[in-house]
């Protein structure tokens, strides 16, 4: 039997970005402000609690109420700037555009079925529903965390705020459980890096591996 005269093509690997360097630095900024915010938040809470519970100090940050508002107030600005750059660049950018849209409920049904059947198929750089509508959400919830907390820092300057909210004791309990809706993000988010731990490497370098196959006429054309 005579060789074919081209062989089979081998598989080779190139490496393609997936995460442009600015939604790497701005992901890891927010995560760090989300972290310093949530704990010395933990702080504050305990100091006047909403709800017959406290958070343990080891969750706290701040050591003292005035050192948790400390911590808590320069949190929140360096996440609103950093915030409104990642904004400005989804939305200018597109990023948002063809990262998480469209989301479509016949998609999002389908993508949860999946999810909870450990069948939800994952491929770097691409978004399924259920992921598009985490982040959708957290975002949103982003906007409303910082709303809410601006109103019950400011309630008097910033009445027209705390009236929107319903009141000062209501925009407290909207800015906690936004609060709770952003760490239950996170913690689902860092469960499926531990599913799935080849998603983190990307987040740190920006690219991920692309298997690609030469055809007969592009290795002709190299020879």
């Amino acid at each position: 039997m005579t060789p074919p005269d081209h062989p089979l093509p081998s598989p080779q690997t190139r490496r393609r970005i997936i995460h442009p360097l600015l939604v790497r630095a701005t992901h890891w900024i927010n995560a760090f402000a989300i972290v310093c915010m949530v704990m010395s938040g933990w702080a504050i809470y305990n100091a006047s609690p909403l709800f017959g519970f406290d958070f343990p100090r080891w969750a706290t940050l701040g050591g003292w109420l005035g050192g948790a508002i400390a911590w808590h107030l320069a949190a929140m600005w360096l996440l609103v700037v950093n915030g409104l750059i990642y904004l400005c660049y989804g939305v200018l950018g597109g990023h948002f555009r063809r990262h998480f849209l469209p989301l479509h409920p016949r998609d999002l049904l389908r993508d949860i079925k999946h999810a909870l059947t450990f069948k939800l198929a994952h491929q770097a750089g691409i978004y399924n529903a259920v992921q598009r509508l985490m982040y959708i959400g957290v975002l949103l919830l982003g906007v409303l965390v910082v709303a809410s907390g601006l109103s019950i820092w400011k309630p008097v300057q910033l009445d027209g705020l705390v009236d929107l909210f319903g009141g000062y004791d209501i925009a407290r309990r909207v800015h906690f459980v936004a609060m709770a809706g952003i760490v239950a993000f996170v913690v689902v988010h860092l469960a499926l890096v531990l599913i799935v731990p080849s998603t983190l490497l990307p987040m740190l370098t920006g690219r991920a591996p692309r298997h690609t196959h030469k055809n007969a006429a592009e290795q002709e054309q190299q020879a």
